[in-house]
């Protein structure tokens, strides 16, 4: 795939499926990752790859989130969240593992593991799978992190669940570059 044609037509996909992306395809990816812009080469990126039985786990550290938060939550709703980790057969948590630095903001080193997270995106995209960018209240739940090795000062970017596509991504409507893109003559 032309990489203009794959930046212009990304997409996410939340409707997955076995099989999870080869070996060579994770390897290019995390690869491709290791490119994202990195002011000063800290390399702040820090990818987790969820699968199989540690799935149900990443299911009920993200119950556990939503009991903290919502003590009268139902099992219903527990449930679902559960559910969840299981909707893709690999879930990639992108997280920026950020040291203080004269020369760069904890922002910027975020901003780099979001880069990372999306060209793992797409790389994906571009050998035939698919994924989705999720957060939620479990991107910034102190207990999930430490249960990833992070520590406070450290952010969670993002979960990606990744597969095979189940059907080909929607083509949600984008803006046009004018509704965004001002000239500044000072």
């Amino acid at each position: 795939m032309e990489a203009i044609q794959l930046l212009t037509n990304r997409s996410s996909n939340s409707k997955l499926s076995d099989p999870e992306p080869d070996s060579e395809t994770l390897r290019l990816a995390y690869e491709a990752a290791g490119r994202a812009p990195d002011h000063q080469n800290l390399r702040p990126w820090r990818v987790y790859a969820v699968r199989g039985d540690a799935r149900t786990a990443l299911g009920e550290l993200l119950a556990g989130t939503v009991r903290r938060k919502q003590p009268g939550a139902t099992n219903e709703e527990l449930d679902k969240v559960r559910r969840k980790a299981l909707r893709a057969p690999l879930i990639l948590v992108v997280a920026a593992a950020v040291e203080p630095h004269p020369k760069v903001p904890a922002v910027e080193q975020v901003l780099a593991a979001g880069a990372a997270a999306h060209a793992i995106l797409l790389t994906l995209q571009a050998r035939g799978y698919a994924g989705i960018w999720r957060t939620g209240d479990g991107a910034y739940d102190p207990e999930v992190k430490r249960a990833f090795g992070l520590r406070e000062q450290d952010a969670i970017v993002g979960f990606i669940y990744v597969g095979t596509p189940k059907v080909p991504a929607g083509n949600s409507a984008r803006p046009a570059p004018d509704s965004f893109v001002r000239d500044w003559n000072g």
